[in-house]
């Protein structure tokens, strides 16, 4: 038997966070790639993001066909386009400094996932890939990850936003982010909590 959801936030009515949502206005276009498996995923952080700042687009796909508006609509654009993703080629976003107005494309899976869209839409490496200057570690602790410099696509966001304009309050971001992983953290047995508490 599903539990029922709060109609605002959609997660549980046990698990609500509305209490701790703050809508956020950017000037940047932040656009999401999503891996089809991140969708239902309970401790995924896009649904975080889309409460915060409704005004960002999230594309659920993995291959070039599913991004074939999405490439259309990049193509059309006379702004700047970034993908924020770590490789051998990418350059610290520090060193960069997109304007305020830049489309920011974020790609949301797990690190295998994220590495086969890569390798599926060659047609994103005409973007300069950025990486991120991490001065600390991850907050999203429920949520294991293979690499030390891994973060959760809310706080590449995040991250990336004060970046680029360094008097943006971010800070609602990290508030919703803290109270879903609270709420995670309140439901699993003590052993657990304890496994992730490390």
């Amino acid at each position: 038997m599903s539990r029922e959801k709060c109609l605002k936030c959609q997660y549980p009515k046990v698990a609500c966070i509305c209490e701790s949502i703050t809508q956020l206005e950017i000037t940047n276009k932040v656009i999401v790639l999503q891996d089809p498996a991140e969708v239902k995923h309970a401790k995924n952080t896009v649904k975080l993001l889309t409460l915060v700042i409704p005004n960002i687009s999230v594309i659920v796909g993995e291959t070039p066909e599913d991004f074939t508006r999405l490439k259309l609509f990049l193509q059309q654009s006379k702004k700047a386009v970034y993908v924020i993703y770590p490789s051998n080629d990418s350059i610290c976003i520090d060193d960069i400094k997109p304007v305020k107005d830049a489309i920011l494309l974020f790609l949301d899976g797990t690190w295998r996932k994220v590495f086969k869209m890569i390798n599926l839409n060659p047609w994103l490496e005409q973007y300069p890939a950025l990486h991120l200057n991490l001065d600390k570690p991850s907050q999203y602790k429920i949520r294991k990850a293979p690499r030390g410099d891994s973060l959760s696509t809310l706080e590449a966001v995040a991250l990336s936003l004060k970046t680029i304009d360094c008097d943006l309050d971010v800070a609602p971001l990290y508030l919703a982010l803290n109270a879903m992983v609270n709420k995670q953290l309140q439901f699993m047995p003590e052993a657990a909590r304890k496994r992730y508490d490390k």
